[in-house]
């Protein structure tokens, strides 16, 4: 009985590519490089192409087509990493119908020299080859992007506006106070600091310098101005936890219910995940906020190199706060008392390093509430 022999590694990928042509983008300002193959071609075909020029884009595709003897309806996918230009091209190459996925760039593979060759031309070329080696069922290849949907993107403008402008508001406050600490005056910045300007005095007692009052002034009239428009920004926020009745305002609301999550927790935690990301699993989530171990093994080298830090920063950052806040709002918690039998009676660095484990599992605990209805063990509700 005869044998049949088994197809070499490359000719699996090309079997599976065999009708599909490969596109990659190396995006710049006022330029697109473009990267065609079919997989089977020893070289890729590489093209220049003005930015957004839709119209030159189909015919380097069907010049593709020509060239590597493709079909008519041969099925496009294509890949970019993703950076500023963000989402609007994976929407407006679906649009025409070619398949997208947009790549994070800190996945891709490089070489690890010292000095590498590097220009748009070879990251063109190196992109659609690793294109064809996902396309062919490798997986690991890179990292994929989740898309957001439109209303989903638009979202997450409200409280990351929110979040530039208090950042906005320290820096004016700091400001102000590091020059009047620089005339021996040491104060805090509230609303009466327009009164109180004029009054003010040097170490001395002499009045204020002319040139440093007025700058004063300016410097605290744009953090009034940044405060009316946080302002306006909350009474924005309150109004759509009122009135819309969209699944996204139900999971804030939901949040909420819980002792020590308050509107901004809860409202960055869906707008930024649980209101789009569907998750299968536990590891899912954690990798999507970048909690996830770092291992280290090379020989007898063995270290954990910590978090990974790949996911969304924000989340990031909040899960962290919000568990500091869920030992005091939540104390009998089977959470909370995990986290001091286990790390309360450390130093500092225990401290610290067993509550990043304590936001993996509340952001685990949190996502089964708001999936399932399961209130984590031992939480009680504002309701309570």
């Amino acid at each position: 009985m005869s044998k049949t022999n088994p197809a070499a590694p490359g000719e699996q990928v090309n079997a599976k590519v065999k009708e599909t042509l490969c596109l990659s983008f190396e995006l710049s300002r006022k330029k697109w490089k473009l990267g065609f193959s079919d997989g089977k071609a020893a070289g890729a075909r590489i093209v220049t192409i003005a930015a957004q020029d839709w119209g030159a884009l189909n015919q380097e595709v069907e010049r593709a087509r020509v060239r590597f003897r493709l079909e008519k309806a041969v099925r496009v996918i294509s890949c970019y990493e993703i950076g500023r230009e963000g989402f609007w091209l994976h929407r407006a190459l679906v649009s025409r119908g070619i398949e997208n996925i947009a790549i994070d760039a800190a996945s891709i593979e490089v070489n690890r020299r010292h000095r590498r060759a590097k220009t748009d031309r070879m990251d063109a070329e190196k992109l659609v080859q690793q294109l064809i080696r996902y396309v062919g069922g490798e997986r690991g290849v890179w990292s994929v992007v989740r898309i957001p949907d439109e209303q989903a993107e638009d979202a997450r403008q409200l409280h990351r506006d929110m979040g530039v402008l208090i950042r906005e508001r320290t820096q004016h406050r700091n400001r102000i106070q590091s020059l009047l600490f620089a005339q021996g005056i040491d104060m805090k910045i509230n609303a009466r600091f327009g009164q109180q300007l004029e009054q003010l005095r040097v170490w001395d007692g002499r009045p204020l310098p002319e040139g440093l009052k007025q700058r004063l002034s300016r410097e605290y009239h744009r953090l009034q101005a940044v405060e009316s428009d946080l302002r306006q920004l909350r009474k924005q926020q309150e109004e759509k936890l009122k009135t819309e009745r969209t699944p996204a305002m139900k999971k804030v609301t939901r949040l909420q219910q819980l002792r020590g999550i308050g509107t901004r927790s809860s409202w960055i935690f869906v707008m930024e995940l649980f209101g789009w990301r569907q998750f299968k699993n536990r590891r899912e989530l954690a990798a999507a906020i970048g909690i996830t171990p770092t291992p280290y093994q090379s020989g007898e080298s063995d270290r954990e190199q910590g978090i990974s830090r790949n996911g969304n920063r924000r989340v990031r950052a909040l899960a962290i706060e919000i568990a500091w806040s869920w030992l005091r709002f939540q104390p009998g918690s089977e959470l909370s008392r995990w986290w001091r039998k286990r790390f309360g009676s450390g130093g500092t660095r225990m401290r610290k390093i067993g509550i990043v484990a304590m936001a993996r599992r509340l952001v685990i605990d949190l996502w089964r509430y708001l999936e399932h209805g399961t209130v984590p063990a031992g939480a009680r509700l504002k309701t309570c």
